[in-house]
């Protein structure tokens, strides 16, 4: 297996498992956002995860925009619905994947 094949199957695991948790918890409360923030604060430990989550993916972003300029990342941009609709799982595999041949011909 390839390292970007790798990149493409964690990218697809990164966003099947997330949703499994999202999908149970909209099938018993509908889509009721503002019920869902609440739960990712509902006590300290999952705030403490949701902070760390929030956290890093902000500094994912920062890093991969300046990265993607570098290397020539044209489609950097799929990294931020990627963030916002899934999570940090499924946007740094799929920054990954698109970055791989781009920075692999940087190198060389």
């Amino acid at each position: 297996m390839t390292l970007k094949t790798f990149y493409l199957l964690a990218a697809a695991l990164g966003t099947v498992v997330p949703w499994l948790f999202f999908g149970s918890f909209f099938a018993a409360y509908g889509i009721d956002i503002a019920a869902f923030a609440t739960g990712l604060f509902a006590n300290s430990a999952a705030g403490g995860f949701t902070v760390d989550v929030l956290i890093s993916m902000l500094v994912f972003w920062l890093w991969s925009y300046r990265d993607a300029r570098q290397h020539g990342v044209a489609a950097w941009w799929l990294v931020l619905p990627a963030g916002l609709c899934v999570g940090l799982s499924l946007a740094l595999p799929l920054y990954l994947y698109l970055r791989h041949d781009r920075a692999a011909a940087t190198a060389a």
